[in-house]
């Protein structure tokens, strides 16, 4: 009989096999134990598959619960004298034996991972092409599977790197270049390139990439979620000593801030006092408090004090205290100095602090003990000293409005905040930021922002400095209409307005260089263009774009500062 020569060929190739007559009855059957009970010879197959009519006279594939398991059941036709039909059989639970299934699945896994996956064999042939790679590469994978790499990507086959690899049977980590172009542009990607071994000998060879903004996003995302664990853990721990901030908090990417932070950090370290010197809006506090949350004594007090918010007479007695029958209605009650403890004391305006009161703090912080208004008897202090001034010592010294011993009291180490127009690539950074955070809290979808009303933003000058940003794109988010295709200067705020229209109307008439790159950067025209170009992963038009410049003049640029893209 041929029909258990049939099945014999068949099991080869597939686990279970039953094969029916013209008739649709089973002459021949190889399946599991328990699919072989359910099976007689000689019985209609019909009796067998009760959940499904099937057409056998043409090929087919459908599934069927047999036994309490679910099959997959492909029909193939074999004509001789007679002819037969043949019901391949898959157990779709079983993934170990079943190759076939098992392949399916591991091929549709590695098309849904977000790095790219690309396998050539023996011959350079790619062999498979995941979608990420797809998107990447901006190549389509039906036209570059089964093509040598070099012909699918047009370059010389001595330089494949898949090829070296077989050879050598050594991988190749962290490459980046652009193997495909869209329009012209390079699609860089990091990768690395790794042998497949089977039984002592090189397979295949395949290659993992990932897209820089994936990666850039990743990180983005990783340090968001740290930020969040910090800022939760110091609104648990730390909000109890008087500060909201820490240097996590300090935003923005220019690279005199950066160094800044690193510097303040170093002083909080050692305990020193520092005088804090910048423009209003500049984020003096934040410092302050960062700087007391990064030393030893973050578990002790942050006492913040306005010197211009209190009057001279009683500032005294707040910062000292006071003694009872000190005048009317004194009682004993201890100054912030002593309320300090072993913590940090932050004197906030203290340019504006008389003469008379400088000479007095001179002598506390000289000889750190404090004696209490009305009061013969003195105490220690253990804190720290952080002052604040929003006006340039040397201009007050020269008017006379600070002692210079109490400068050098209290400035033994400094800070100086450059005010935000010095600052540019901060400026882009926070028109980004804050309208991303009001978008957040006033549930609106920002369209993009006009290229000249940008200009205008970083043309100006900012005296408030990032506090008058963040004002500004408050207001303007709360003016935004839901169908608006575009923020331009006639969303700005009336009083705004004005201000930053003059200031534009100024620089024409000026300069002809009206550009923001153009008008605003001497010393950091470096750190900017390199920020600008890390923001948009090195694309050159794009960067030049957001720079107001054309593609020649910053190649020009970047070759004059010999700027080199991060491999």
């Amino acid at each position: 009989m041929l029909a258990p020569a049939i099945g014999s060929l068949i099991k080869s190739f597939v686990e279970e096999v039953i094969i029916l007559n013209k008739n649709h009855k089973i002459i021949w059957h190889d399946t599991n134990p328990d699919l072989s009970k359910s099976i007689e010879i000689g019985m209609p197959i019909s009796q067998l598959l009760t959940s499904k009519e099937v057409s056998f006279e043409h090929k087919e594939i459908f599934s069927e619960v047999l036994s309490g398991k679910k099959y997959s059941i492909e029909v193939k036709i074999f004509a001789s004298e007679q002819p037969y039909i043949i019901l391949c059989l898959e157990d779709l639970a079983n993934l170990i034996e079943n190759k076939s299934n098992r392949l399916y699945c591991l091929e549709r896994v590695i098309d849904s991972l977000d790095e790219g996956v690309m396998m050539s064999n023996l011959n350079g042939d790619i062999v498979l092409y995941n979608d990420a790679q797809e998107k990447m590469e901006g190549l389509n994978k039906s036209q570059v599977i089964g093509k040598p790499l070099w012909t699918a990507y047009n370059y010389n086959p001595q330089n494949s790197e898949h090829k070296h690899v077989l050879k050598t049977e050594k991988p190749i980590f962290s490459r980046y270049r652009a193997h495909s172009k869209i329009d012209g542009v390079p699609r860089y990607v990091n990768y690395s390139t790794f042998p497949i071994q089977k039984n002592g000998e090189t397979i295949a060879v395949f290659s993992i990439s990932t897209n820089e903004s994936l990666l850039k996003d990743r990180l983005h995302q990783t340090i968001e979620e740290k930020r969040h664990t910090v800022d939760n853990q110091v609104e648990r721990i730390d909000s109890s000593n008087g500060t909201t901030f820490t240097f996590e908090d300090i935003k923005g990417r220019s690279l005199v801030l950066k160094n800044l932070i690193k510097d303040a950090q170093n002083i909080a370290v050692h305990n020193a006092d520092v005088l804090i010197v910048g423009e209003t809006g500049t984020g003096k506090e934040l410092f302050a408090q960062s700087m007391h949350n990064h030393s030893q004594r973050a578990n002790s007090p942050f006492v913040a004090v306005n010197c211009a918010a209190i009057p001279e007479n009683l500032l005294e007695s707040t910062l000292f205290g006071t003694v009872k029958g000190a005048f009317t209605g004194a009682t004993d009650q201890a100054g912030l100095f002593e309320y300090a403890e072993d913590g940090t004391i932050f004197l906030d305006e203290i340019n504006s602090m008389s003469m008379t009161l400088q000479s007095k703090l001179m002598r506390v912080l000289q000889e750190r003990l404090v004696r209490r208004v009305g009061s013969n008897d003195t105490k220690p202090i253990n804190c720290t000293v952080i002052s604040a001034s929003n006006e340039d010592p040397e201009i007050l010294f020269s008017n006379e409005k600070m002692r210079l011993d109490l400068f050098y009291r209290i400035a033994r180490t400094s800070l100086y905040i450059p005010p935000l127009r010095e600052r540019p690539e901060d400026i882009h950074f926070f028109i980004e930021y804050f309208l991303q955070r009001y978008q957040d809290k006033f549930s609106k979808v920002a369209p993009p922002m006009t290229e000249a009303l940008r200009r205008m933003l970083l043309q100006y000058s900012w005296p408030g400095n990032t506090r008058e940003l963040e004002h500004l794109i408050e207001n303007l988010m709360i003016r935004l209409n839901d169908n608006e295709k575009a923020i331009d200067i006639e969303h700005l705020p009336v009083f705004m307005r004005g201000k930053i229209q003059a200031v534009e109307t100024n620089n024409q008439e000026d300069t002809k260089e009206t550009t923001p790159f153009k008008s605003l950067f001497t010393s950091s025209k470096k750190h900017y263009i390199t920020a600008t170009l890390e923001q948009t992963d090195w694309n050159i038009s794009a960067a030049a774009r957001k720079l107001g410049i054309s593609r020649q003049s910053l190649q020009y640029h970047i070759r004059k500062h010999k700027l080199v893209k991060p491999t």
